[in-house]
């Protein structure tokens, strides 16, 4: 069997969001289909610093903020923060239309701690105090740190919580022009989600290059995701899989679905598509 590239996003396809600890079958599944001769890669909107716990695994490289830092066996193909003076007006711009901001850096991210303020204000309404609670959990598990801690550090993208699509409106007229405006609906907890991705990469161009790198046809990369930063990833490689417990918009998206995290789904999808055997 030729070789394949396997691209697989971190949070909600390889482990479940925020966790660090793949299901025992995926690990199974990855040492297998390397063992067979195939490529399995990281390809994360996650920064390096918020991926290192899961790098005690093997993997052939990582793609991290969403294929602005890309490694192959070590070896950095594309190390690329957002400039100084973008990041300087991004920051400001949101900042001044009460956005919630994370910036994610090398050695982990920094977040507005405002947000948790607002959760603990307002701790009686709706969920908010569930919601704190896995901000909480979240920040512990993938080294996210106050922004007061943050020293300037290059930055390669921002995640950011409002509560209306009325207060994207001018950042979006603002930093448009270089940041892809990945954003989600409003989730379970009334908040509107998202990230700014310096418009020069995304996880398609990453998943690109890799092939290119090693010589392998696009045509014989499958990439794995679950949410709409894994768009393009999706759209570009030669096969691609939502996992079931992804966003309803990216199951269209996706040539198939699998099984969820939890119902073991990166195993099964290896095992269908002849990358391991039983």
């Amino acid at each position: 069997m030729e070789s394949k590239v396997i691209f697989l996003d971190i949070d909600g396809t390889l482990t479940l969001p925020g966790q660090n600890e793949p299901p025992k079958s995926a690990i199974r599944a990855i040492k297998k289909a390397r063992e067979r001769g195939h490529y399995v890669f990281l390809c994360t909107g996650r920064s390096y610093g918020m991926l290192l716990p899961l790098l005690k695994y093997d993997f052939d490289g990582i793609i991290a903020s969403a294929g602005s830092y890309v490694e192959y066996q070590n070896e950095v193909l594309v190390n690329c923060p957002v400039t100084e003076e973008k990041k300087h007006l991004a920051m400001e711009t949101l900042k001044e239309n009460g956005i919630f901001r994370t910036v994610e850096c090398m050695d982990g991210s920094y977040t507005d701690e405002e947000f948790k303020d607002f959760l603990r204000a307002h701790s009686h309404e709706g969920n908010n105090s569930e919601l704190l609670r896995w901000r909480e959990q979240i920040e512990q598990s993938l080294n996210v740190f106050p922004m007061k801690e943050y020293k300037g550090q290059p930055v390669y993208k921002i995640i950011v919580v409002c509560s209306s699509q009325a207060q994207l409106k001018k950042p979006r007229e603002v930093l448009e022009d270089d940041f892809v405006f990945s954003i989600s609906g409003q989730d379970e907890y009334g908040f509107i989600n998202g990230e700014l991705i310096n418009k020069r990469f995304h996880k398609g161009k990453a998943l690109r290059l890799m092939c290119g790198h090693l010589g392998i046809p696009i045509s014989e990369s499958i990439a794995f995701g679950d949410s709409i930063n894994d768009k393009e990833m999706l759209e570009i490689a030669g096969l691609s899989i939502c996992m079931e417990n992804g966003q309803e918009q990216v199951k269209k998206i996706a040539d198939e679905v699998c099984p969820s995290v939890l119902e073991d789904g990166i195993w099964h999808a290896f095992f269908k598509h002849k990358l391991i055997e039983n």
